[in-house]
């Protein structure tokens, strides 16, 4: 945690810039290494330690998902992070706030996206402060409770947020990558060698006793809800929504050109082999620590490495578990800064040539709020973050179409939003998702989509905005990393 801190606070000295753009978005420097490091950290959170395991032992196949809808979000990225990175350094923006501002004109409709983003993002910072808490408590056998190790991921997260930045984000994944590559490839050959003789051995046993975890909808059968449908339209759903999360976003402004985002899309889909790992372990757990119910079943890897490994590999893999709280939770915090900066406080006059000071504040009163109701309230922010990916996918319409078709209006987008995240309320907490088989954000993305469209078609067009095309949307020309002097925002790095 020492060296975590140190990495961290290390890496502002190699800051580009001391304004909101170098802070948020790295002064859009970062090369292929860090890039693919800090974006593969987002995508690698305690979920895969403690959630994919889990979900490997409870139910088997359907966590397959999980790879399912990154390797086909990193496709759809290919085409949509090169274009807002050309739309957002073109125009000087530095979060998906500040683009839905600057495409609409609307300062209030990128302050609405930014406090709704907002509450889509606290759960998963939670959730990040609790995964971290359950893995240090588990490491230390029990020595250090909850409560602290609670703490001790909000401390450590701020420390560094606050002072480097995206930047900072960037040098601690280079650690955590490092590591988790390293535990997680000893695991996979360790565990199956330890406990069932050899891989054979172990898919045998898999095959012959629990073959009801190897096929969909997974152990639980047609109950459980996970069958065809749910997999295939929840990969549709993820995969898209994924490319327009505001820390995806945030990756994407970060980089140095448009060519290493490309590069990117083609190398991020190696490390969701990792994700297999975890899986593989959960259903492994079956046979070794048999049993476990509820939340238990979440420290069904932990249960395997605390049981037969010695206290400092224990040790290595709990600090690897920690960082892939640490990292997504760093980049959280910091993208919810970024758009109350940027596009909320800076609405008032004494706080708009204080950007960078009034997003660092807001890190630390947001990592505070998530902590303190992870230790009062949790089920709150749990309850919360069962609409938070489904939530955010009503974002597509008015950001990403909004982006490529100059007919959208302000009216459809928000219609379209509206109703689009009162469908999926209305699904989740009736517990109708998945609805007919078919995740209940997809079918509520398919209402706001034809509503946004409609109103836009059918409603009155925009009127005042004299901008050429060239100026609102994002068209191919902006997708090549070469941009005109011109266009360049002052400062910054053009090639040609």
């Amino acid at each position: 945690m020492v060296l975590t801190v140190l990495l961290g606070l290390l890496a502002v000295r190699r800051e580009a810039s001391g304004g909101l753009d170098g802070w948020s978005v790295g002064g859009r420097s970062l090369g292929p290494v860090f890039i693919w490091v800090l974006m593969a950290g987002e995508g690698y959170t305690s979920f895969s330690y403690l959630g994919a395991a889990g979900w490997g032992y409870n139910y088997g196949a359907p966590v397959l998902y999980v790879v399912a809808y990154m390797s086909c979000g990193y496709a759809v990225g290919y085409v949509v992070g090169p274009m807002l990175w050309g739309y957002a350094r073109k125009h000087g923006l530095v979060s998906l706030s500040d683009i839905t501002a600057h495409r609409y004109r609307s300062p209030w409709l990128g302050a609405a996206v930014a406090v709704l983003a907002t509450v889509f993002l606290l759960p998963y910072i939670q959730l990040q402060i609790t995964g971290m808490g359950v893995v240090v408590s588990t490491i230390s056998y029990g020595t250090i409770g909850l409560g602290p190790a609670y703490f001790l991921a909000f401390a450590v997260t701020t420390g560094f947020v606050v002072v480097s930045g995206l930047r900072g984000s960037a040098w601690v994944s280079v650690l955590k990558d490092a590591l988790v590559i390293l535990t997680l490839g000893f695991l996979v050959v360790y565990v199956p060698l330890h406990y069932f003789g050899g891989f054979g051995e172990f898919f045998g046993r898999l095959v012959d006793e629990k073959s009801e975890w190897l096929s969909l909808p997974g152990h639980g059968g047609e109950q459980s809800g996970y069958g065809v449908g749910w997999f295939a339209s929840t990969t549709v759903l993820n995969s898209l929504t994924v490319v327009i999360f505001p820390t995806t976003v945030a990756g994407y402004l970060g980089a140095r050109d448009a060519d290493t985002l490309r590069r990117n899309a083609v190398w991020l889909p190696a490390y969701n082999v990792l994700l297999f790992v975890p899986m593989l372990l959960g259903t492994a757990a079956l046979f070794v620590v048999p049993g476990l119910v509820g939340a238990e079943s979440n420290l069904a890897l932990f249960k395997l490495v605390t049981d037969s490994l010695p206290a400092w590999a224990v040790g290595l893999v709990g600090v690897a578990a920690a960082l892939s709280s640490i990292v997504p939770m760093a980049v959280f915090m910091l993208v919810i800064g970024t758009m109350w900066g940027r596009s909320v406080l800076s609405l008032a006059p004494r706080l708009r040539h204080r950007e960078k000071g009034a997003a660092q504040l807001v890190v630390v009163v947001t990592g505070t709020l998530a902590l303190v109701m992870t230790y009062t309230a949790p089920n709150t922010l749990v309850r919360l973050s069962l609409i938070s990916y489904e939530g955010m996918a009503q974002l597509l319409p008015l950001v990403l179409l909004g982006l490529v078709w100059r007919r959208m209006t302000v009216r459809g987008g928000v219609c379209g939003l509206g109703v689009g995240v009162a469908v999926v309320c209305a699904l989740v907490f009736s517990g109708n998702d998945p609805l007919w088989g078919v995740n209940a954000g997809l079918l509520a993305l398919v209402v706001n989509l034809a509503v946004a469209v409609s109103v836009s078609l059918l409603g009155p067009p925009e009127v005042g905005d004299d901008r050429g095309d060239e100026d609102v949307l994002a068209l191919e020309e902006f997708t090549d990393a070469a941009v005109s002097p011109a266009a360049s925002p002052a400062g910054s790095p053009v090639r040609g």
